[in-house]
């Protein structure tokens, strides 16, 4: 008679799972948090804050001229419109500016949105400020409606002078179940 325990497919097979549990566990617990503490930390791969820029210095430099390209894309799940009202500007460091980016929900159900902002050059992250932005909050939408979402930016005087470039890209999420469950679980 043997013992499932001394089985040694049992046992072989036992500790690859408990291995795959470990290594998921490590990726999404710790790699995550730590990937995004050092994108913020060295300004890599284009993050941008989460929070509105507090302007303290008003001084344009007028002697420099940036262009800023935004450029849109739909999450997979996302059937919403989306896109900038212009697709591009050209701003002075240092200035105050202004635009809007277009949704439109054309479904038959009210949808929440969530925008999530990358920039590019990577190493220009750090010199664009938003000061509002559509991105800081989840856009509900009721069925069938559209809207405008406002962003207010600063490029930062700052801001290398071989940089002439800087591409604004937002990618727009789904998120109206995640909205939903935390409304079920609150109450």
């Amino acid at each position: 008679m043997f013992r499932l325990s001394q089985h040694p497919t049992i046992d072989t097979a036992s500790k690859l799972v408990a291995v795959s549990i470990a290594m998921f566990a490590f990726v999404f617990v710790v790699m995550v948090p730590l990937y995004n503490v050092l994108c913020d930390a060295l300004g890599i791969n284009g993050k941008t804050s989460d929070e509105a820029y507090i302007a303290i210095s008003t001084e344009v430099d007028v002697s420099r001229a940036i262009t800023v390209q935004f450029v849109t894309s739909n999450n997979n799940e996302m059937p919403w419109g989306f896109k900038p009202s212009v697709p591009m500007m050209t701003v002075n460091p240092g200035a105050a500016n202004d635009t809007v980016f277009l949704a439109a929900n054309g479904t038959n159900e009210a949808m929440v949105a969530q925008a999530i902002p990358s920039i590019s050059p990577s190493r220009a992250a750090e010199y664009f400020h938003k000061t509002e932005c559509f991105c800081f909050n989840q856009q509900p939408l009721d069925a069938n409606s559209s809207t405008q979402m406002p962003l207010q930016f600063i490029v930062d005087q700052a801001l290398p002078r071989d940089i002439k470039t800087i591409t604004l890209s937002y990618t727009l999420f789904d998120v109206t179940g995640m909205v939903a469950d935390k409304k079920v679980a609150a109450r």
